[in-house]
């Protein structure tokens, strides 16, 4: 397929410095996939609410990534955008905002990111109620599983259907659970639904262990990498943190710890961060540190895109599609 005007622009344009490695990284993430490759996305920030669903569910339903991990802010938010967005208010004069003004905020139930606040009651409340029945019933049966298949659960289920206030198909989290996408979302605990599961086990109504731990997470993904990268898995990072940094680890785990020493490195890699290279950050690391920790490979193709990841992952997945 051709590819359309948005892809043609950066093309023509993006010629030098940050917006010539937006393409290089572009084009390889294409030629990955072209090769027969697997792509992980990793998704730090704040990127659900940013509304990245509107291109990366179409990713999704593409086939242009097979695994994600997550935050498990990004896990939920999507969700609340798609059940509470008439809610959301925007505040574009956010840096001018004085601690008083912030506290009207919070008075009025709205919780602040960057110019976006979050509705409390319309988006965590309304999720409350639902996701707390699928815990109490995996609870009561003694199930157990991973906090995005609790999600997946309650997405599929029907029951939020009568809060649906965007477009189904600009929910990424609901494109992922209709094919079921391994999700890995390390340290899940620090969410607003972590926290509010947290409260129903220091009150004695759910059991900690209902919920599947970030130890099982790396055990799920030390079995999905091996299957599945006989022609290489790629890894493209938006942000930094703990939703980078736990899934990359899984190859020097199973090449130091488990002895696979037939375990491939990852097989491209690109970053995109605003955070600049620093003295002991990971976010902040360049790529070739990772060689180092026998993450990626001397000839791994590598990228780092230091930009705002709300203008450069829509373009590279608009690259994807053909747009």
């Amino acid at each position: 397929m051709s590819k359309g005007p948005v892809s043609q622009f950066i093309e023509k344009h993006y010629l030098h410095f940050n917006s010539a490695s937006l393409v290089d990284a572009a084009k390889a993430y294409e030629q990955q996939l072209a090769n027969g490759a697997k792509m992980m996305v990793s998704m730090a920030g704040a990127m659900s609410t940013a509304e990245i669903g509107k291109i990366f569910a179409e990713i999704i339903r593409k086939d242009k990534v097979q695994i994600i991990s997550c935050t498990g802010a990004n896990l939920e938010e999507d969700i609340m955008n798609l059940v509470a967005h008439s809610h959301y208010e925007r505040v574009p004069n956010y840096r001018d905002l004085t601690p008083e003004d912030e506290w009207a905020l919070l008075e009025r139930g709205l919780n602040r990111v960057t110019d976006t606040c979050i509705p409390e009651h319309e988006a965590f409340r309304r999720l409350q109620k639902h996701i707390y029945k699928l815990w109490k019933d995996a609870d009561d049966n003694g199930e157990r599983y991973f906090p995005h298949e609790f999600m997946y659960k309650m997405l599929l289920s029907g029951v939020l259907e009568e809060y649906y206030e965007i477009d189904l198909k600009d929910s990424w989290m609901y494109a992922a659970a209709e094919k079921n996408l391994p999700i890995i979302v390390p340290g899940w605990e620090d969410s607003t639904m972590g926290n509010i599961f947290a409260s129903y086990v220091i009150k004695g109504d759910l059991k900690a262990s209902t919920m599947k731990s970030g130890i099982e997470y790396m055990v799920y993904l030390s079995d999905w990498y091996p299957k599945n990268s006989a022609k290489g898995i790629g890894f493209f990072q938006i942000g930094g943190g703990i939703a980078g940094d736990f899934p990359i680890c899984v190859v020097p785990m199973l090449y130091q710890d488990m002895e696979m020493h037939d375990i491939p490195f990852w097989s491209y890699f690109c970053q995109i961060s605003d955070s600049t290279t620093s003295y002991g950050s990971y976010s902040g690391a360049v790529p070739n540190e990772k060689i180092t920790w026998g993450k990626l490979d001397i000839k791994t193709p590598k990228f780092i895109i230091e930009s705002d990841a709300t203008i450069v992952a829509p373009l590279i997945f608009a690259y994807l599609l053909d747009l």
